[in-house]
């Protein structure tokens, strides 16, 4: 049930947790946030400008499925490149992977596309979700990400973050995220005169 709500359920599924319930979550925690309002934006790319104005590491948040129907929440640094063929093995899903249908996004995390974010695992109190966090975006101490909706950017310490998914139920996976392969370059051997 979420504070300050009259009905905790929308047809049958619980009402998702809002940025406020997540900041006094944060502050039940003992986790000190920054918080950034900005215009909403959906893409990596989209959010340069915003990204360039706010300290810290900022990151890219893949909600993927196995064909089992094992999901995945991958948070990876936002310039990191993943190769989706061979991320299966490295996070130990059954077979490749597909990404979550919005309507599963939203039955699960509680959180429209554009803004998915490991602070939405406060909506996934049944533990369906493995959270797989990019060993490159843990080097940083400051890592940034929508508190559930895509018009803020919060900074949390990269070890409070850990505190936070811990306290959700989700132990997170700390891994190396496999990139693409290089790509080859050939060149022709030159012709001789």
């Amino acid at each position: 049930m979420h504070p300050g709500r009259p009905d905790s359920s929308f047809d049958g599924y619980p009402l998702p947790a809002t940025p406020e319930d997540l900041f006094a979550r944060l502050a039940e925690l003992a986790i000190q946030i920054e918080t950034h309002h900005h215009p909403a934006v959906f893409t990596v790319d989209e959010s340069a400008p915003v990204k360039a104005a706010i300290p810290g590491a900022h990151s890219k948040n893949l909600f993927l499925k196995d064909r089992k129907g094992r999901l995945f929440l991958v948070v990876a640094l936002d310039q990191t490149r993943i190769d989706l063929r061979r991320l299966h093995s490295t996070i130990s899903a059954d077979g490749r992977l597909s990404f979550g249908s919005a309507e599963l996004l939203r039955a699960v995390l509680g959180v429209e596309p554009g803004s998915v974010t490991p602070f939405a695992t406060i909506n996934d109190t049944e533990g369906r979700v493995t959270v797989i966090l990019d060993a490159a975006l843990m080097r940083h101490p400051v890592v940034n990400f929508h508190p559930l909706r895509n018009t803020m950017t919060s900074g949390i310490s990269r070890d409070d973050l850990v505190t936070f998914l811990r306290a959700t139920g989700h132990e997170p996976q700390i891994l190396a995220l496999p990139a693409p392969p290089a790509e080859i370059c050939v060149t022709a051997p030159a012709n001789p005169l």
